[in-house]
């Protein structure tokens, strides 16, 4: 958590990390609580970005430009309604400039930060999914630590971790 660090609540609110870092889960529980529609950054891809993570090949900055843009275009449209919550891994701060732009303070960030084997482990664990843990790695290299970011220490449980996220944004309690 980031001390002397508080908003109260976002209209958007991208929930980050890596793959594997739980943030469909952290994403969906923290909707249910807050009221906001839920918008898995995933279901934005477009198929050639998916083709290639299947095949274990990671993706780089040009394959990510379309993908963040629509993601950025769909939070706009969202922002003017009621706001909304969305997953979407967001590992370099050029990547979360894409994702913010014109919304401004409108946006939050919850980065789901966890060490490499835990997270490699639950990658190994889910089961129908594009992203191959042999990916991992490669994101943990792209990855910026966000300091605009409310951080969740991935060793708490879900249903802990998403209490912390709305007591900070002052969502209400669960």
């Amino acid at each position: 958590m980031m001390a002397g660090f508080m908003i109260q609540q976002p209209k958007i609110v991208f929930v980050m990390g890596v793959s594997g870092s739980g943030k469909t889960t952290i994403g969906k529980l923290l909707a249910e609580h807050s009221g906001l529609p839920f918008f898995d950054g995933d279901d934005f891809h477009p198929a050639e970005n998916i083709e290639k993570m299947q095949s274990g090949n990671p993706l780089n900055d040009d394959d990510r430009l379309g993908w963040l843009t629509a993601i950025n275009h769909h939070a706009r449209q969202e922002v003017g309604q009621h706001g909304a919550i969305y997953a979407c891994s967001a590992l370099k701060a050029s990547y979360r400039r894409i994702l913010s732009e014109g919304i401004g303070h409108k946006v939050a960030w919850v980065f789901l930060k966890g060490d490499y084997d835990l997270i490699r482990s639950r990658l190994e664990a889910r089961k129908a999914h594009f992203m191959p843990p042999a990916l991992l790695q490669s994101q943990f290299d792209a990855l910026e630590f966000p300091e605009e970011a409310f951080s969740a220490d991935l060793n708490l449980t879900p249903e802990t971790i998403v209490g912390q996220i709305l007591e900070f944004f002052q969502f209400g309690k669960i």
